[in-house]
């Protein structure tokens, strides 16, 4: 989206930012897109990506400047403003501290009426978000395992899990670069598979660093075997398991925490919830048995047959290598036993070799490689 800015809006800021009256006298496009805007009340199509030489005067003094903004897409990480946002706040934050590069003066926002905002004094950043009643799901998984059976209530709860991502999922979107933006992210983001693996304390007693990098070198060709599937781009949740889903009476739940951008792999959020199924069934029984075997088998054939996504279970793999990888961690869950993080480790391993998931073989996939 292109915004129309006014001049008065702008020497507005600019006022503000020199604390001192300001007067535009002449805005210049720079680059390929060069035109003169003299004498106009607005900018009409300003943004993304044109840089803008503004002929000013600060009082008596005649000051130029350069007004710029970020052209989002091309497969450089850029596709969403937030992504612009964080490179133009680190170039501010950054400009005026190595001698003799050009100086950052504001770095600010645009807004929808046609004005800019100044956060150039940010120090950190917050989120306020609205109060949500319900309890996190995880509080079910955990009363299952201590009972030992699941209720009527447990199994309508996984089914509207499942249900609700059938619905997110049915939005596609057609953008080669984005999807592969999501399965790059998915290997080398810090907070994806190689983050997690750089999170893992050296001199463990379950695995060793030869074996994570066994690991990390699957998942790269992984990339490379699924990183092409762009027809497979739709709306995700991006973090979908237990700690973010809160649970009012009955089946009604609200989501939280939603992750990494809008589109992505579908498979993504049916492994996230999935394998926690299996992960509380390990700790539980020492494999996928009993109501969490339910749970799961009715979770993913109900996704699978209301989606008709056969697909999924030839792309899920590193999916589910990451979330176990979270899983068996000893930073996310300290109290693990050795041998429900092997098991866990197994199941990596397994999952990275099939071509096609099992889902009703999944015990298999928790014997040694």
């Amino acid at each position: 989206m292109k915004l129309n800015i006014s001049l008065a809006a702008m020497e507005d800021y600019f006022s503000k930012l020199f604390k001192a009256r300001v007067k535009i006298h002449q805005i210049e496009a720079i680059g390929a897109d060069k035109r003169t805007i003299k004498g106009l009340k607005k900018i009409k199509g300003f943004g993304y990506g044109t840089p803008y030489l503004i002929n000013l005067k600060v009082k008596d003094t005649k000051k130029s400047v350069v007004l710029a903004t970020m052209r989002p897409g091309g497969g450089f990480g850029h596709d969403y403003p937030a992504d612009r946002a964080q490179c133009l706040l680190l170039a501010h934050s950054t400009y005026n501290k190595l001698p003799r590069h050009v100086k950052s003066l504001d770095v600010g926002a645009l807004t929808a009426e046609g004005s800019l905002r100044s956060i150039g004094d940010w120090t950190e950043f917050y989120l306020l978000q609205e109060k949500v009643e319900g309890e996190e799901y995880r509080k079910d998984l955990e009363k299952i395992a201590a009972n030992g059976f699941m209720t009527k209530l447990d199994l309508a709860r996984c089914r509207a899990l499942s249900n609700y991502l059938v619905k997110v999922h049915s939005m596609k979107r057609s953008d080669s670069q984005l999807y592969r933006r999501r399965i790059r992210d998915l290997v080398g983001h810090g907070e994806c598979i190689m983050g997690l693996i750089d999170s893992y304390p050296s001199n463990l007693d379950f695995t060793s660093d030869e074996e994570l990098a066994v690991i990390e070198k699957q998942c790269l060709e992984w990339r490379w075997k699924i990183k092409n599937k762009s027809h497979r781009l739709c709306r995700v949740h991006g973090d979908f398991h237990p700690w973010n889903i809160l649970f009012r009476e009955g089946a009604g739940f609200t989501a939280l925490d939603r992750s990494r951008g809008e589109w992505g792999e579908p498979a993504d959020d049916l492994a996230a919830m999935s394998i926690n199924y299996l992960f509380f069934s390990l700790q539980t029984h020492g494999a996928l048995e009993g109501p969490f075997n339910d749970l799961f088998q009715t979770f993913t054939k109900n996704y699978l047959d209301k989606t008709g996504d056969e697909e999924a279970l030839a792309v899920i793999q590193p999916f589910y290598a990451w979330r176990a990888l979270v899983l068996a961690s000893p930073i996310w869950y300290p109290n693990l036993s050795r041998e429900v993080r092997r098991k866990i480790f197994n199941f990596i391993h397994n999952i990275l070799t099939v071509d096609k998931v099992n889902l009703e073989a999944i015990n298999n996939y928790l014997r040694p490689a």
